[in-house]
């Protein structure tokens, strides 16, 4: 882990802000005493399409179906 000083770190912000997606933790320090950490974000695993096949069914009508009830609760106010 490594330990700058807010001069340090505003000077080469972007030198820093790559060590840390390296995997790099760094501490930023004020007179010394850190202060703040820049760490990696963890990586959201991708999402895989097609899960769901052929897990369940949609009707044929699923656009239609209860059409007549949905325009009335929308009509009634």
């Amino acid at each position: 882990m490594q330990i700058i000083n807010i001069h340090d770190a505003k000077t080469q912000f972007s030198r820093y802000v790559d060590q840390a997606a390296a995997g790099e933790e760094i501490t930023i320090a004020r007179a010394g005493k850190p202060v703040a950490r820049l760490v990696p974000l963890a990586h959201k695993p991708v999402r895989q399409l097609g899960l769901g096949k052929g897990k369940f069914t949609i009707p044929e009508n699923f656009d239609t179906q209860n059409q007549d009830e949905i325009l009335k609760m929308f009509e009634s106010h």
